[in-house]
């Protein structure tokens, strides 16, 4: 009974919650009724916007980086970048001493987005249906 006991601990299992995308693409389809030229332009209109967004928050006063959080968290939930909506709200309640480490948890989450972004709109080989 040991023995088999051993065995069941030493299998690796799948999670039971599968792993959170950066993007969730089901929600992303909803919201843009499954038209996959408008899914790509409006990631590619959260990349430039968050790029921008993120930038202006480390110069800026506790209020502007607030309200630039506030932007950055509702376009996040428009396409189901969940972690950076969450990571958006942080900031955007953070006080000033937890301010450093809130939006370098932001940055982390929107560069994470980005990246996936960056893998969605890769051009697709056209495919090949036989014809010569």
């Amino acid at each position: 009974m040991v023995a088999l006991l051993k065995i069941i601990e030493d299998v690796d299992a799948p999670p039971l919650v599968p792993a959170e995308q950066p993007i969730d693409l089901d929600h992303l389809s909803r919201m843009t009724l499954g038209e996959e030229s408008l899914e790509r332009e409006v990631l590619a209109l959260f990349d430039r916007q968050a790029g921008m967004l993120l930038t202006r928050m480390s110069p800026a006063t506790l209020p502007e980086t607030a309200a630039s959080a506030h932007t950055l968290k509702g376009s996040a939930r428009g396409i189901g970048a969940w972690r950076v909506a969450d990571a958006a709200e942080a900031v955007e309640c953070a006080k000033t001493a937890e301010l450093r480490n809130a939006i370098s948890a932001l940055g982390a989450a929107v560069n994470e987005a980005r990246a996936a972004i960056a893998d969605l709109l890769q051009p697709r080989p056209a495919l090949d249906n036989g014809n010569k």
